[in-house]
């Protein structure tokens, strides 16, 4: 498969506003995607669309090498926005209250998603004694449930200490080598990508500046490290 996410001249405008400008992704399989940009910049807008939380106002969306949007969807598991979990649950509770709410048939174990993010030894804690680190790791821990192929995380590195950070990252390239799960995580600081990202695109104003992979992105860098 050559692309799991790709999309051509992707346009959002609000009225006045153009949100997200002929924007082209291209993210492929087993990849970690760096999606970078300050806030403001089209990033959320851009995933909403590809979740079908916000209908594009021109531009064509491809998943999985198929315009069959509505049921490839079915493949992939987000965090657009941080879930809403009740604080007196544990987390298994929380988890399993998910399901149902949802009507997820084909689920991964709550057993199994909580072990793959870290948390299984706090299955029977309350959400409201998680500290942040912890809470965004059940956030992911609910992206899985669905058994995707593909993560779409908004800003999941946002408001961490940095061992919270580290401990995410770690997560995250963790789910990518041992299950082969390919990524799309935004941020506006490049730092909290630099160590997993394996390939780049940057947005600045709805415009797409770039792409460009990991590898070439540090041979820049270096560079420009010897020409200053």
């Amino acid at each position: 498969m050559k692309n799991m996410i790709e999309t051509k001249n992707l346009t959002k405008t609000y009225k006045a506003f153009t949100a997200v400008d002929h924007v082209s992704l291209h993210i492929k399989k087993g990849s970690i995607y760096g999606f970078l940009g300050p806030n403001g910049a089209g990033k959320s807008t851009t995933m909403k669309i590809i979740m079908s939380l916000v209908k594009e106002t021109q531009g064509q969306l491809e998943l999985f090498e198929s315009t069959d949007n509505q049921v490839n969807r079915g493949r992939i598991g987000a965090i657009i926005e941080q879930p809403a979990f009740y604080p007196y649950m544990t987390a298994y509770e929380n988890l399993q209250y998910y399901i149902k709410f949802k009507g997820i048939v084909e689920a991964n174990s709550i057993e199994n998603v909580l072990k793959m993010v870290g948390l299984e030894n706090a299955a029977t804690k309350k959400y409201k004694n998680y500290s942040l680190g912890m809470k965004q790791r059940l956030g992911l821990a609910l992206a899985l449930i669905n058994n995707p192929d593909l993560l779409i995380l908004d800003e999941p590195l946002n408001g961490l200490d940095p061992q919270g950070i580290a401990e995410l990252r770690e997560t995250l390239r963790h789910l990518n080598k041992k299950y082969g799960i390919t990524m799309v995580i935004s941020s506006h600081i490049l730092d909290e990508l630099e160590m997993i990202a394996t390939r780049y695109g940057f947005i600045h104003k709805g415009h797409m500046i770039e792409e460009i992979t990991a590898v070439s992105y540090t041979h820049l860098r270096a560079h420009e490290t010897r020409g200053n």
